[in-house]
């Protein structure tokens, strides 16, 4: 699950987990505790990056080995944007056994604004305080890879058989 902050990601790959019983390796939830209060956004962040794709990857590839699907939630914005790195995450999956699709769900940034502002959450200060600028970086750019477009906007059980729909 792939998208900008706000966009419902931990809320869909909870239905989708749950409907193919699969685990939820949602990043925030297995990183959080590790990066409470770090600039996600900034340097320190970007320096945190792999290690934290990595714990997911790495869990997700150890759930395979097991029989266990798994559900990544994460923004993935290096791997929707770059074939190499979308690739290489593909290619691991596979070695696991497991087949990819990478599902982006997508909303106009001042519903993304409002659902920030709402969830008030500390990791999304920064964002606010200048949502303009962020949204600008390319957020919401469609991914340039392969991918399920999934609109945010709409019921999360409608969004939950866009993606069911969509896999192998």
């Amino acid at each position: 699950m792939t998208g900008a902050p706000a966009t419902g990601k931990t809320t869909v790959g909870r239905l989708v987990a749950g409907a193919l019983r699969a685990a939820i390796l949602d990043q925030d939830v297995v990183t959080g505790p590790f990066v409470a209060g770090a600039d996600l956004d900034g340097p320190a962040g970007r320096a945190l990056r792999a290690a934290r794709y990595e714990s997911i990857v790495a869990t997700a590839c150890d759930c395979l080995s097991v029989g266990t699907a798994a559900v990544l939630v994460a923004p993935f914005t290096t791997e929707r944007a770059r074939a190499d790195a979308f690739g290489a995450l593909v290619d691991r999956f596979a070695a696991a056994g497991a087949s990819t699709t990478l599902v982006w769900l997508t909303a106009p940034a001042d519903v993304l604004v409002a659902r920030m502002g709402a969830r008030a959450a500390e990791r999304d200060a920064g964002k606010l305080a200048d949502a303009a600028a962020y949204f600008r970086a390319g957020l919401l750019a469609a991914p340039a890879v392969p991918h399920v477009r999934v609109d945010a906007t709409l019921d999360p059980r409608v969004q939950l058989d866009t993606v069911l729909s969509s896999l192998p």
